[in-house]
C-alpha cells in the first residue's frame, strides 16, 4: 500500500501545473478579495451580460433602420431592465463604500450606474440610422464593461 501512495505523488510531482503552484508565494493576507461570487454581484454579472446580448441582437437584425424601434414594446421593456441595472449597480457601489474596499470599483459601479440611464436615452433619441448604431454600440460596450470590471481579477491597491 505504501508503494502505491508514494507512485501516485511521485507522479503528482510530475505535473508541471502543481510544481508551478506550490512556487507561487501565497496571498498576502490583506490582498483584495472578488467580490464576483457574491449574490449581489453576481445578479449583475448576469443581468448585464444579457442585456448585452440583447442589444448584440438588435444590432445584427438590423433595427438600426427602425425609426420606430425606441417606442417598441421590446425597447420599453429593456429600459425598464437598464434602470433596474443602474440601481444595482449604485447598491454594489454603496456596498462597496460601506466596507471601505476596492476603490476602483466602487468607483467605476457608480460611473456605470450614472451613465447607463444616460446611455438608454441616447437610443431613444436617436433620429437616424447612424445616430442609433453608435447609441446600441455605446450601449453595448457599457454593458460589456459592467461585467468585466466585476470579474476581472481584483487588484493590490497603489
Amino acid at each position: 500500500m505504501s508503494c502505491g501512495v508514494a507512485l501516485a505523488v511521485s507522479l503528482l510531482l510530475t505535473d508541471p501545473n502543481i510544481a508551478l503552484a506550490a512556487a507561487l508565494p501565497p496571498p498576502a493576507a490583506d490582498a483584495p478579495v472578488s467580490v464576483a461570487g457574491e449574490p449581489l454581484f453576481a445578479e449583475i454579472v448576469s443581468r448585464s451580460g444579457a442585456l448585452k446580448g440583447v442589444v448584440q441582437g438588435w444590432i445584427d437584425a438590423g433595427v438600426i433602420e427602425q425609426s420606430d424601434f425606441a417606442t417598441g414594446e421590446a425597447f420599453t421593456g429593456f429600459r425598464a431592465r437598464a434602470v433596474e441595472l443602474a440601481a444595482l449597480d449604485m447598491q454594489g457601489h454603496l456596498i462597496l463604500k460601506a466596507r471601505g474596499t476596492d476603490g476602483d470599483l466602487k468607483c467605476i459601479l457608480r460611473g456605470i450606474a450614472e451613465d447607463m440611464p444616460l446611455k438608454v436615452a441616447a437610443v431613444a433619441a436617436a433620429t437616424t440610422p447612424a445616430e442609433r448604431r453608435l447609441a446600441l454600440e455605446e450601449l453595448h460596450y457599457l454593458l460589456n464593461d459592467n461585467v468585466e470590471v466585476i470579474t476581472a481579477p481584483p487588484q493590490p491597491e497603489v
